[in-house]
């Protein structure tokens, strides 16, 4: 490395974030971009470890090690190439990513980790400042047509790849605009949406159609696509959500998560929504069930729009603040992680079991239970778990937000094609994410259920390399992450 000693030399440093009373206010990133010395002062803090587990922790197996050096001896431009060999969107996992990569880092054993994921979203913002990300349409074209059915990070990932190895890629969307879960899932806050039509327009002018308003298998048929194209990948995502049958469900003023942030997301876009539709939070009491980035999201956005008080449970017992045995460096710890949205304000509250709700005419409590899980068991690996006696409570509700995770891809497509799922739901495919129908791929949440945006990329583009061996009988893209266990 260039600065062999830097991880003594230098602590880790993040960026600093823009004061809560602020930035509450507006819908902006909440980051203040670093000096160009502090970020390179962090990348010296990349040790010359003789096996540089941030390869593992990193689903794509991003060359890590290589681009902090670079970014270390200020070679901008190579930092870049390096990072684009192996992540397609950069600009969204640098902003959006946990960084497993972080976790996994040598340093991390008895010292702070490097700041990857902050190295990572500078090195591709002064690529495109520089003019160093703009369009690179292919050379050749092949004149094979492929069809990508879902526009979020795997989709997009795999129209990328595709449209590089020379194939007529066309990306259908069911929304109004192109992006899926980036468009509409992530708040501003933590993703500008400018960010993202970005490079939608970059992949545009390299020659990806976009076609919005196409929820196939409802107003398009899936067989359509079939006879049209000479591929097919669904990367249509893990939309159906987790919902909660207790009494009192049906209540108006009970919403699920994925209601409420796409619908602000749209606010913010310029868009109205009807009095009678919206879901606002402004003045209300907010209970928030979900403890994960889901269950963040809205809060972060239940401040912006004003809540007067916000609680956040968790089925789950409180994770420990630090790595325990069970957890040993370098796999990904379940510990407990605060957000920039409970940095805002909001109390959060663990092994909370929601009993029912209740009200006139619209939710005004919710009632729940203490509970706590017991030892695994040897059989399952399931944790029993049993209410607290005399623990039972409630709380004044005036919006209720169920942010309790997602079962699985929707079954129109899969019913109308046939496909056989597994046995979780998802969409079954063999390791050259193939269906069982000849010509049809699967990748992403699709395929492997619910998952991180990074994973998401990664599924798109090793979907991508196997489409191309398809078409071609050969193919000349990478495979992809060095995080994958085949």
């Amino acid at each position: 490395m260039g600065k062999p000693t830097g991880f003594m030399e230098f602590q880790r440093e993040m960026p600093r974030r823009r004061p809560v009373e602020e930035r509450v206010k507006d819908w902006h990133e909440i980051y203040i971009e670093m000096p160009e010395e502090a970020l390179r002062k962090q990348g010296a803090r990349c040790m010359d470890c003789g096996i540089p587990f941030c390869h593992k922790g990193c689903p794509l197996g991003n060359i890590i090690p290589d681009w902090n050096d670079l970014v270390y001896k200020g070679r901008w431009a190579d930092a870049y190439a390096a990072l684009r060999a192996t992540n397609n969107f950069p600009e969204f996992t640098g902003r959006v990513c946990p960084a497993p990569c972080e976790e996994a880092c040598v340093l991390g054993i008895n010292a702070k980790p490097v700041t990857i994921k902050n190295i990572e979203a500078t090195i591709v913002e002064r690529a495109y400042s520089e003019g160093r990300a703009g369009a690179r349409p292919p050379a050749v074209r092949t004149g094979k047509k492929v069809a990508v059915v879902g526009s979020g990070p795997s989709g997009l990932a795999c129209a990328d790849q595709l449209n590089r190895a020379g194939h007529l890629v066309t990306v259908l969307e069911r929304d109004d605009r192109i992006g899926g879960l980036l468009r509409y899932g992530i708040p501003d806050f933590k993703l500008e949406k400018r960010f993202v039509q970005r490079r939608i327009d970059i992949m545009a002018e390299e020659g990806i159609a976009f076609e919005t308003g196409c929820h196939v298998g409802v107003n398009l048929p899936a067989k359509d696509l079939t006879g049209r194209f000479d591929a097919v990948c669904l990367a249509g995502g893990a939309t159906l959500a987790r919902d909660l049958t207790v009494p009192g469900r049906d209540l108006p003023g009970i919403h699920f998560a994925m209601e409420y942030l796409p619908q602000q997301n749209r606010v913010n876009a310029g868009e109205s929504i009807p009095s009678a539709a919206r879901i606002d939070a402004a003045g209300k009491r907010v209970v928030i069930l979900g403890g994960g980035d889901t269950g963040a999201d809205c809060l972060g956005t239940a401040h912006r729009q004003g809540a007067s008080a916000v609680l956040q449970f968790e089925l789950l017992p409180r994770p420990p603040a630090e790595r325990t045995p069970e957890m040993p460096w370098p796999t990904w710890p379940t510990i407990l992680r605060t957000s920039s949205a409970h940095e805002e304000g909001g109390d959060r509250d663990f092994g909370i079991n929601t009993k029912r709700f209740s009200g006139r005419g619209r939710v005004e409590k919710l009632h729940a239970v203490r509970v706590e899980f017991g030892p695994p068991e040897p059989a399952t690996g399931r944790r029993p778990m049993r209410e607290l006696p005399d623990s039972e409570f409630e709380v004044e509700a005036d919006l209720v937000l169920l942010a309790m995770g997602f079962l699985g891809p929707e079954k129109s497509i899969i019913g109308e094609l046939g496909l056989e799922v597994d046995g979780r739901g998802n969409v079954a495919s063999d390791r050259e994410y193939r269906t069982s129908l000849p010509g049809v791929f699967a990748a992403g949440d699709m395929r492997r259920g619910q998952s991180l945006v990074v994973w998401a990329i990664l599924e798109g583009r090793e979907a991508a390399r196997c489409i191309d061996k398809f078409l071609m009988g050969t193919t000349s893209l990478p495979r992809a992450g060095a995080g994958v266990a085949w």
